[in-house]
C-alpha cells in the first residue's frame, strides 16, 4: 500500500526539495502552502506528477487546516508521514526595535500553524486504521543556540522542540512517532545573504558556508521510511564549517 505524506510549505526551498524527494521514493505526496502557483511548480519540476497532489493552504488558518486534513481523508483515507515545515522570519534586530506585529507573524507561522497541523495529522493518525503514523517537524539550529537579533525565530523554534518532545510521549498509545530536524545553513531564499555575510556573536560580519538543500530532504526520506518501532528523535544537519560547534 503506498503511503500518504504530507509536507507544508512545499512550494519552495526545503519544503519543495523534501516533496520532490518523498514522490521518488514511493510515497504519495500531498503537498500544501499558501499559493497553488508554487505547488503546481513543485509538481512540474517532480517529474512525479502521477504521485503529487496539491492543496492549498494558509497554515495559520484554522479552517483551512481543517479543510486540508478533511480532504486528505476523503481523497487518501490516511496518512502516514507528516513533514511540518513551513515557516517564516523577519530581518535581524534587537528585541526593542521588534515590533509586535513582526513578532506574532513569525509565532502565528512557525508555532501556531504547526500546532494547527500537527494537531490535524494526530487525530487523522489516531482514528484511522491501521492506527499510527509519523510526524516529522522542522527545527532549527536555533532550537539550541540564537543567532543575533532572532528572538522571534528563535522562540518559535525552541517551542518546535517542546511540541517534539511532547508528541512523541502522547503518541505513543496510538502508534504515532515524532521527531525533528534541525537545519543549519541550507542554500534557499532565506540563506541567500550568508554567501555575502551576516552578523556574528562578536559583532563582526562574516560569510558563512551553506549546503544543498537536497541533503536535507534525502535525511527527511530517512526518517520518513523508518518502521514505526523505530525514530530519529532529533537529527542536526547542517553545512560541516558553519559556525555552530564552537565559540563564535
Amino acid at each position: 500500500m503506498t503511503q500518504i505524506a504530507l509536507v507544508t510549505g512545499a512550494g519552495s526551498g526545503i519544503g519543495q526539495s523534501t516533496a520532490i524527494s518523498l514522490a521518488k521514493a514511493g510515497f504519495h505526496v500531498v503537498l500544501t502552502g499558501r499559493r497553488q502557483s508554487a505547488l503546481d511548480d513543485t509538481i512540474n519540476k517532480s517529474g512525479a506528477a502521477d504521485s503529487m497532489t496539491a492543496i492549498a493552504c494558509d497554515v495559520t488558518d484554522e479552517a483551512q487546516v481543517e479543510n486540508l486534513f478533511k480532504q486528505i481523508e476523503q481523497q487518501h483515507q490516511r496518512l502516514d508521514v507528516l513533514f511540518n515545515n513551513a515557516g517564516t522570519n523577519v530581518p535581524a534586530m534587537p528585541i526593542d526595535e521588534l515590533s509586535v506585529e513582526q513578532f506574532k507573524l513569525v509565532i502565528d507561522v512557525n508555532l501556531t500553524g504547526a500546532f494547527l497541523v500537527a494537531r490535524g495529522a494526530f487525530a487523522l493518525m489516531r482514528k484511522q486504521s491501521p492506527q499510527g503514523g509519523r510526524i516529522i517537524n522542522n527545527g532549527s539550529i536555533s532550537a539550541y543556540v540564537p543567532r543575533p537579533g532572532s528572538v522571534p525565530y528563535t522562540v518559535s523554534k525552541h517551542a518546535i522542540t517542546g511540541l517534539t518532545r511532547t508528541l512523541s510521549l502522547d503518541g505513543r498509545p496510538f502508534n504515532i512517532a515524532c521527531g525533528q530536524i534541525d537545519i543549519g545553513n541550507t542554500a534557499s531564499d532565506m540563506t541567500e545573504q550568508m554567501g555575502k555575510g551576516v552578523p556574528q556573536a562578536d559583532g563582526s560580519i562574516k560569510p558563512e558556508p551553506t549546503m544543498d538543500t537536497q541533503h536535507v530532504a534525502d535525511a527527511v526520506v530517512n526518517m520518513a521510511s523508518l518502521p514505526l518501532n523505530a525514530n530519529v528523535q532529533f537529527m542536526t544537519i547542517m553545512a560541516s564549517a558553519m559556525p555552530f560547534i564552537g565559540r563564535g
